[in-house]
């Protein structure tokens, strides 16, 4: 595997690719100029770069994207992907009946299930993932540090969350008491890992942030606990909220509250907050969401799969709440793949809001605005002074032939695959593989730990 931290790349002319999408009004039909790890100059056709380079790359045959950014997941669920007796389940049995297996979860099955989502990812073109971790039974205390390391193993960027759960089945939640923690642990492991972790700064590679996981599966007294921590440590929040009606319905009965309402008595509707779907609010409360800048990560395909219902997101978008997508978890999704999620997401608004929801929209959803989800302004644009993180794809499959426009073939010909990533300079996807990445050994390994942890 290649190592974390090489040295950066030389002066690199991305030269010409077929088509470019920037995620902003430039223009980079003469390509991208890449330096020390950072975008350098974006070029308009015709345009040479200003200095002389060290290197070229032609991109003739390649859509060039920003390195598309995930704003929600969980890794660990590739274990248990289209397990049949959820297969037909909406969120709150689909839940019931898989924490008993998570609970089972151990450090090893953690590092394979996150290697192979973060693989996935990166093939789809994905540079930048966040992933929601809040489940730690005992022996996977350290899961975090786990999914550190494996981050740093493929050379991607990541905002891992502390995630928690504190509100087991004996005092009325959802989850197994097995998988609760006292409040004093979760709060202790936090300040932890983001003292020794969170890093700062458009070239960040991992960032730390903290996530109670959903209204019911902790107390008011850690969302509360929470907020307060993430103020003072001065790191961004996340939980899951409005999912499905039946959440709402728990809020109600739970809290005397409605979800936003919930939301702003424990001092999370700031702008350091980021909230997993984001489904059922009302025009009031969207408002007041746009407001405080709070932000949603969009999941299209488990929306769907669960049938939790539809994000208003050009409502969301239009009262300034800032919008990105996330794969969700590969046990409702059942896939790690962005290029997909931004393609599902294309379809999905379009059904809510008429067919002529652009293209370049989706596509900014997956890039610019994911970016701006998890506070990365260094990210998710070609831009001089942005980091180069970057995707490139081939339209040279038989999906594709007999397509036009190369940027709307993405999505419309269900481009699945990136021919090239690259990750602060550094080519981490080349000719559609990960370099050093024993694929096959991989997915032997973790079809087999899949396997220990549905029989028990």
């Amino acid at each position: 595997m290649p190592h974390p931290h090489p040295a950066p790349a030389s002066r690199l002319w991305i030269r010409s690719p077929l088509a470019a999408f920037t995620a902003n009004t430039l223009d980079a039909s003469g390509g991208v100029v890449v330096n020390g790890g950072v975008i350098e100059e974006v070029l308009a056709a015709g345009q040479k770069p200003a200095a002389p380079c060290t290197e070229t790359f032609d991109a003739g045959s390649h859509v060039l994207l920003p390195g598309l950014v995930n704003t929600h997941h969980h890794f660990y669920q590739t274990l248990t992907r289209a397990w049949g007796p959820v297969a037909n389940a909406p969120l709150f049995p689909w839940l019931q009946n898989l924490y008993p297996v998570w609970a089972r979860l151990t450090p090893k099955d953690l590092e394979l299930a996150t290697t192979v989502a973060l693989a996935e990812l990166l093939l789809s073109g994905c540079t930048t993932a966040a992933d929601h971790h809040y489940l730690f039974p005992a022996g996977l205390e350290d899961a975090i540090d786990i999914e550190v390391e494996a981050v740093r193993r493929l050379g991607m960027r990541a905002t891992l969350t502390r995630g928690s759960m504190t509100l087991g089945t004996d005092d009325g939640g959802l989850p197994p008491q097995s998988t609760v923690q006292a409040p004093e642990v979760v709060l202790a492991d936090s300040e932890r890992l983001v003292g020794r972790y969170h890093e700062r700064g458009d070239d960040a590679v991992i960032q730390i942030a903290l996530a109670p996981c959903s209204p019911f599966s902790v107390t008011k007294e850690i969302m509360a606990e929470s907020a307060a921590l993430a103020g003072r440590l001065d790191v961004r929040l996340h939980t899951h909220l409005a999912e499905t009606l039946d959440e709402e319905d728990f809020c109600r009965e739970m809290f005397g509250l409605r979800t936003v309402d919930y939301l702003d008595s424990v001092g999370w509707l700031t702008d350091r907050t980021w909230l997993g779907h984001g489904i059922h609010f009302s025009d009031a409360e969207i408002a007041r969401l746009g407001a405080a800048g709070t932000s949603v990560a969009h999941c299209p395909t488990s929306n769907m799969r669960l049938a939790s219902g539809t994000a208003r997101v050009l409502e969301l978008e239009d009262a300034g709440v800032p919008v990105g997508l996330g794969v969700d978890g590969s046990a409702s999704n059942d896939a790690s793949n962005m290029m997909l999620e931004a393609r599902q997401a294309l379809y999905l608004q379009r059904l809510r809001y008429g067919a002529d929801v652009p293209v370049e929209r989706a596509l900014g959803w997956a890039t610019r605005g994911s970016a701006a989800v998890l506070g990365r302004t260094g990210l998710g644009q070609l831009a001089p002074g942005m980091q180069a993180d970057l995707a490139l794809f081939r339209l040279d499959d038989l999906r594709f032939s007999g397509s036009h426009d190369p940027v709307a073939a993405l999505l419309l010909c269900a481009a699945d695959r990136a021919d090239r990533v690259m990750v602060g300079g550094q080519w981490r996807v080349v000719d559609g593989q990960v370099p050093g990445l024993d694929v096959a050994g991989l997915i032997a390994e973790h079809s087999a730990a899949a396997r220990r942890l549905i029989n028990g």
